[in-house]
């Protein structure tokens, strides 16, 4: 799929493992590391990623913003998955097949950097109903994935 994850500054190497396995199960084109966001190969990655750190490309960045320049300059969308102002529902938006999209999933307490939310050019937000108002990333990463391939009829 013509689509990266961001793993901006996530604290949970469980977290990042379950980012490459759907990655893998979707063939996202790759994955950008940002920040905190612990690197393969690591023991605590692996343990979720059940190798799929081996069939993804991934790439780090120390900064978001770094990573946000440099995917505006291969023509990526820039799309914070996020609770924001302004952010619209995942259910409304509908992608564009010719477009390339980069997804943006924040930190487990601090979700996505507010500069890159200023920066994107999409801000999406996982209708929620309950109490807590929030996901686990790889629960988020899941469903953004599936939604946009489902939106987009892709198979393989």
């Amino acid at each position: 799929m013509p689509w990266v994850i961001v793993l901006d500054n996530i604290r949970s190497m469980h977290n990042v493992g379950a980012a490459f396995r759907t990655a893998d199960a979707f063939r996202v084109t790759k994955i950008i590391l940002t920040g905190i966001t612990a690197q393969p190969p690591h023991r605590e990655i692996n343990k979720s990623a059940l190798g799929a750190t081996e069939s993804v490309d991934w790439v780090y960045f120390e900064n978001s913003l770094d990573a946000l320049t440099h995917l505006k300059s291969e023509g990526y969308q820039i799309i914070a998955i996020e609770q924001a102002d302004q952010s619209t529902s995942l259910e409304l938006f509908t992608p564009n097949k010719q477009e390339k999209y980069a997804f943006f999933f924040g930190n487990e307490v601090f979700g996505v950097t507010d500069q890159v939310v200023q920066k994107a050019d999409f801000c999406l937000e996982i209708p929620q109903f309950g109490t807590k108002h929030s996901l686990n990333i790889s629960v988020s990463i899941g469903i953004v994935i599936w939604d946009f391939f489902q939106k987009s009829n892709h198979r393989s």
